[in-house]
């Protein structure tokens, strides 16, 4: 039994086309987002605690910068809009806005840390760097 008399080749079928590597998250991601989530929280404490604005700015152009070359390991553009990080309630009190920083910090650093344990060679040279900068910023906020 005859279809028609017409072959209809396959050519629309992608099932071995597909590039699905592509789409799927960069294991660097989150720690993007986290440098950019980073820097946004800085910038806001710096404004809330003019006291401290200068050591703050000069943690959050770190961050930016990780951020910034984690997008170019990743190859793919941050998404659009920054996170908006408010200063907490207490935000007027040095003391307070530098323990919620380092607590920000730290849990920063062991994530770049464990992103570093379980990178390929090639990126974990970037993110050592990247938790060993943290771990100075920690310092910077005794």
């Amino acid at each position: 039994m005859a279809l028609g008399g017409a072959a209809v080749p396959l050519t629309g079928c992608d099932l071995f086309d597909r590039d699905d590597e592509s789409r799927l998250p960069d294991p660097l991601e989150p720690v993007a987002a986290e440098a950019t989530a980073l820097e946004a929280r800085y910038r806001a404490a710096a404004t809330a605690v003019p006291a401290l604005a200068e050591r703050l700015t000069a943690i959050a152009d770190a961050h930016r910068a990780h951020a910034e070359e984690l997008r170019k390991v990743i190859g793919r553009p941050a998404p659009s809009g920054s996170p908006a990080a408010s200063p907490s309630a207490a935000a007027a009190d040095p003391d307070t806005v530098r323990t919620e920083l380092r607590q920000a910090e730290q849990a920063g650093r062991d994530n770049a840390a464990k992103a570093c344990a379980a990178a390929p060679a090639e990126r974990a040279a970037l993110l050592g760097s990247i938790a060993a900068a943290r771990a100075t910023h920690l310092e910077a906020l005794k």
